[in-house]
């Protein structure tokens, strides 16, 4: 299975390329997530940049709690993605350095050794979250990793508005669509 190498895409003409439609079948949650989704891609498609499409799946769904987890260095956009977001929900937000754990207590490298340095908490961040019982929760630049850590121990369903890349303005597909990174870094030519 390398669908991202495959030039047909006969799946778009309805095609099941594996045999597994008949054991697909979305239920509960799943299903009304599915329908909520596919509603707002066939109405708005490429109308509504990601944060209206957030608003408007979060009304779909019924949410009226949501959660915020973000890195400290997106603070700045945190705090305009909550005052946004207030607009229609009750909004709960937590930062990556939530409780000042100390990087040496897990034995790593301080960027500042004569600094007291936090580490990030995507489990308390979680575990925050929890406690405010929200509905659904949004990634806000979170490193790589702990943002595997948040999803897998957050108890509502999680989305990423921003994934954090410090290098390309958090924006990294820009990496794929740079000739220099193509050729450079990953040896493709674009």
């Amino acid at each position: 299975m390398k669908c991202a190498l495959c030039s047909e895409k006969k799946c778009r003409e309805g095609k099941d390329c594996f045999g597994i439609t008949e054991e697909i079948s979305y239920k509960g949650y799943d299903l009304e997530s599915m329908k909520a989704a596919a509603a707002i891609e066939s109405e708005y498609y490429m109308q509504k940049t990601r944060l209206e499409e957030l608003i408007l799946f979060s009304q779909q769904m019924g949410y009226e709690k949501l959660g915020i987890a973000f890195c400290v260095g997106l603070e700045k956009e945190a705090e305009l993605i909550q005052k946004i977001l207030e607009q229609d929900f009750d909004v709960y937000s937590v930062c990556c350095k939530v409780c000042g754990i100390e990087k040496s207590e897990y034995g790593l490298k301080k960027l500042n050794p004569d600094k007291y340095d936090p580490t990030c908490n995507p489990l308390g961040q979680a575990m925050m979250l929890a406690k405010n019982d929200t509905q659904l929760n949004i990634i806000v630049g979170l490193c790589m990793g702990h943002d595997i850590i948040f999803t897998q121990n957050s108890k509502a369903p999680v989305t990423t508005l921003i994934v954090k890349d410090r290098v390309l303005g958090h924006n990294p597909a820009a990496a794929i669509y740079s000739g220099y990174h193509l050729k450079k870094r990953f040896g493709l030519d674009s």
